[in-house]
């Protein structure tokens, strides 16, 4: 009977899909590794809390690693490191091969916009001696989760002569926060009437930004002349300046662990930031590359990669198509024998909510970086869903990496999905799959993962790269 029941253990060994917490397939080294790792992860969150901050982080880090400015007719060889700033709000960057070139790169895509409050165009207005900011929130937020919290302000004004104000308040602790009002709930009954998401809506997204009037009490608007006059003597702007600004309103929260175990990172950006600094530390350490590796850090991905710093834009076809002729080939060549990890987060197992999930086809905090083959809304609308010769190769080389992995979609058929840029560099003709971090309250003011999938995804990066 002992022996039958041993036989049946190995077998099951062999036949079944093993699943198990990250922790118990690495040492205490490996471990401490991911914890080191996070650490100079969440000083990138607090220093990157827009697109445009995380192209001025990433530039930095570049060229103290000796990353050079890219211009095409460059002479290139194995080894060089090139980049290309577009715009202040995308960045791509390489590693020339030893490979020839028509072998085809292999590519890290992730990006760097997050969901926020955009100001209007003219978004500052007076209202019972209170001064507000109207705003337009950007990509798919719960919007009652963006009242009552503290904000801060990043961005850049464009004043009327051309020259620019660049905007960070509220991070520094000597900072004033701005914040949206939400009702006590002993006169929200109408409000508690509305569903969820109407619960705030669009127009209800108003940034308090001061309340004390400029001292002529016969002024009209004198809350709001003081305010005017306040961003006057202290950027040298005016009304109509908001007119040609970026200004986004993000959480002010810096990055912390969570848990008495310190197991896990809240923060705001996870998505897609995580993914975006775990791939460009891999780029970081890459030298002498198979194969050209290359990185692009992408804007616009929340609003559906739309606009000439998104990735449905031209330019990472451009950047592929300038290198090849560099080094003695074409871009059509070179995209057609190329494989890219679409590095995008995927919604983590939340034990309070199981409903969303099917539990055997979901990713788990702490199980590693997540390997989704497609993604997509209901009947596979919008994904480029990956092969399996190329699932079958991703498989073989985490394996041997020895890297955490695991597969996930995000939620029940039928529940809702989503995308990500996978999609539109598979269009390119690139084998192109999803790989990622599972994240808990993901498009939250305040999101959730997990170090141990953290560092799995930039080894997954890493090996990715270097093969």
């Amino acid at each position: 009977m002992s022996d039958i029941k041993n036989d049946t253990k190995e077998l099951k060994k062999k036949l079944f899909l093993e699943r198990k917490h990250g922790l118990f397939a690495m040492s205490d080294e490996e471990i401490a590794k991911c914890d080191e790792f996070c650490e100079n992860y969440k000083k990138f969150l607090d220093d990157a809390k827009t697109e445009r901050e995380a192209v001025k982080v990433t530039l930095e880090l570049l060229e103290k690693k000796g990353y050079k400015e890219y211009k095409p007719g460059m002479k290139l060889s194995a080894g060089d490191k090139i980049y290309r700033n577009n715009r202040g709000k995308a960045v791509l960057m390489a590693v020339i091969g030893t490979e020839p070139i028509e072998t085809g790169v292999r590519l890290c895509a992730a990006h760097i916009d997050s969901p926020r409050l955009d100001l209007k165009q003219n978004p500052l207005y007076e209202d019972n001696k209170i001064a507000l900011f109207k705003t337009h929130y950007y990509g798919g937020i719960k919007k009652y989760q963006w009242t009552a919290i503290p904000l801060s302000l990043h961005g850049v004004i464009v004043k009327a002569d051309g020259s620019e104000v660049c905007v960070s308040i509220g991070e520094d602790e000597s900072d004033p926060v701005f914040c949206v009002t939400d009702l006590l709930p002993h006169l929200a009954t109408d409000q508690m009437k509305r569903n969820l998401a109407q619960g705030i809506k669009g127009e209800e997204l108003n940034i308090i930004i001061g309340s004390r009037p400029f001292r002529d009490d016969e002024a009209s608007e004198a809350v709001k002349l003081n305010i005017l006059n306040i961003l006057f003597e202290k950027y040298g702007i005016t009304e109509a300046d908001f007119i040609s600004a970026e200004l986004e309103a993000v959480p002010a929260f810096k990055a912390k662990d969570i848990g008495f175990d310190r197991s896990m990172i809240g923060a705001y950006g996870h998505d897609d930031r995580v993914c975006a600094y775990t791939a460009l530390a891999a780029a970081l350490d890459c030298e002498n590359p198979k194969h050209t590796a290359v990185t692009v850090l992408t804007d616009k991905e929340e609003t559906g990669s739309d606009g000439n710093t998104g990735l449905c834009s031209a330019y990472l076809k451009y950047f592929i198509a300038d290198l090849a002729e560099d080094l003695g080939s074409n871009g059509r060549t070179v995209l057609s024998a190329s494989e890219c990890f679409s590095a995008d987060v995927n919604a983590a197992f939340d034990p309070t909510f199981p409903e969303v999930n099917e539990r055997n086809n979901c990713a788990y905090l702490n199980n590693g970086v997540v390997v989704t083959k497609f993604t997509g809304a209901r009947g596979k609308s919008g994904t480029s869903d990956a092969s399996a010769e190329f699932v079958g190769r991703v498989r073989r080389l985490l394996d041997k990496e020895n890297v955490v992995w695991q597969t996930g979609e995000l939620g029940k058929v039928d529940m809702g999905g989503g995308g990500t840029v996978a999609a539109y560099i598979a269009n390119l003709n690139v084998d192109t799959i999803d790989v990622g971090v599972p994240v808990l309250s993901m498009h939250a003011p305040y999101e959730i993962v997990s170090k141990i999938d953290v560092y799995m995804a930039y080894k997954a990066f890493a090996a990715f790269i270097a093969d």
